[in-house]
């Protein structure tokens, strides 16, 4: 179990001087960091609250924030994750800073509007992985593959992933450039080439890496949810024709490196201290994690009270000012292996996780139709086509098409904390 405390920055009670509409995302309790720029400025730390970002380069510059300016001027967020004591009193900080307002003078020049701000990833991204994590979407993906035996014999013993692109990991509203590649059906003769016909999305969290750990030296799952510094949304779409004809004997390549999404925001692991709770019990007859992903400190407290949706627009129900279709709500609970499980197993063999990481969760669907966190669960791998307004109908993804996760963590007697949009349209090929 992560060391990070319930405290006086969770307070029900408190409120900001900065109006925080109610329902929103960013309340004071949330506080998610960021790297932001306005105009031509360059890039820089900052926090998100309400429709405001604190400018936290300018609160230090101004000995407002003590915090080493290395760590909020420059155009990434690494250094600060991974300082998990400075990351704690940046949080203190300015949750004083912004629930008193006495502190309004000094804070208010350094306060930026939203929407007047570019965000740009967080992180220098040295890796990203994707897990697998997920067992109602891997064995829905089974069954359509494999009836009989949906699940491989390794998926209760091995938490699944793959080691995907970090340079095609990009923010939220990124286009989403339809991409081409080799695909061949099961009644080809021989494979072509061309844009991808059958583009999915899918409904994942990423995980943040705070402190890495030496080569050779794993992270024991006691301390493994040390490393995560926080949380975010992630998209990580898949061209699944491509994907059917390459992805044998080794696994995704393009069907998956040509773009990853995520919320621009990371929600840190000291906000999520209030939604922290018991891992789902394994289901009778599966068979209990080896010792090195076992802890019972983990399993009472290693999984996240966040529920998530998927909304889809389309560009005739923008033109007509119609609003988006839920097609989804799922919810982080449906992860068979936790965060710290995740990590623990990633550096088992002694490799070396740096700051900035990234590890997607892979898609977290839950147990029902309504709760499929891909295209391929809810159209049947395309044989049933969802039904949309005025007689539209979608399988895959069309050009045009706006596909936005959001993800609410949410606990009794605590104020609800959000991520903020994770949006992504759909462009025709560029050939």
């Amino acid at each position: 179990m992560p060391d990070a405390v319930i405290d006086a920055t969770h307070d029900l009670a408190l409120t900001s001087w900065i109006e925080v509409p109610d329902g929103h995302d960013f309340p004071v309790q949330n506080l998610p960091l960021g790297i932001f720029s306005v105009g031509g400025d360059a890039p820089r730390a900052g926090v998100a609250i309400g429709d405001r970002i604190v400018d936290l380069a300018a609160l230090a510059a101004a000995g407002v924030l003590d915090v080493p300016a290395g760590l909020v001027a420059g155009a990434t967020l690494n250094a600060l994750l991974a300082d998990t004591a400075a990351r704690r009193g940046v949080r203190a900080r300015l949750s004083a800073l912004l629930s008193d307002a006495r502190h309004c003078a000094a804070v208010e020049p350094h306060l930026v509007a939203a929407i007047d701000a570019t965000l740009h990833l967080p992180c220098r991204i040295g890796d990203y992985t994707d897990f697998y994590v997920g067992i109602h979407h891997a064995t829905a993906i089974g069954k359509l593959m494999r009836p009989d035996n949906p699940l491989l014999p390794n998926y209760k013993y091995v938490p699944i992933g793959y080691h995907g692109r970090a340079s095609t990991v990009r923010p939220s509203g990124t286009p989403v450039v339809r991409p081409s590649g080799q695909r061949k059906a099961p009644a080809d003769a021989a494979p072509m080439v061309g844009p991808a016909r059958r583009l999915d999305f899918e409904l994942e969290l990423g995980l943040w890496i705070g402190p890495g750990n030496d080569l050779g030296t794993p992270v024991p799952i006691d301390a493994a949810a040390d490393h995560i510094a926080g949380l975010c949304l992630l998209n990580d779409w898949s061209a699944r024709d491509l994907q059917a004809w390459e992805y044998q004997p080794l696994g995704p390549f393009l069907a998956k490196s040509f773009l990853t999404t995520i919320s621009p925001w990371v929600v840190t692991a000291e906000a999520l201290a209030p939604f922290r709770i018991a891992q789902a019990e394994r289901p009778a007859g599966d068979p209990a994690p080896l010792p090195y992903l076992w802890d019972a400190e983990d399993q009472a407290h290693g999984a996240f009270a966040i529920d998530l949706t998927v909304d889809l627009t389309t560009a005739a129900t923008r033109a007509a000012g119609q609003p988006p279709v839920r097609l989804a709500t799922s919810a982080a609970r449906h992860m068979y292996w936790t965060a710290a499980q995740m990590v623990a197993h990633h550096s088992s063999n002694g490799c070396a996780l740096q700051p900035g990481d990234l590890l997607g969760t892979g898609t977290l669907s839950g147990p029902d139709a309504a709760s499929c966190g891909s295209l391929m669960e809810l159209s049947v791998n395309g044989t049933a086509p969802l039904a949309l307004s005025g007689g539209d109908t979608r399988t895959f993804l069309d050009d045009g098409d706006e596909v936005i996760l959001r993800g609410r963590a949410s606990a009794a007697g605590f104020v609800p904390i959000g991520f903020g949009a994770c949006r992504g349209t759909v462009v025709a090929y560029r050939s």
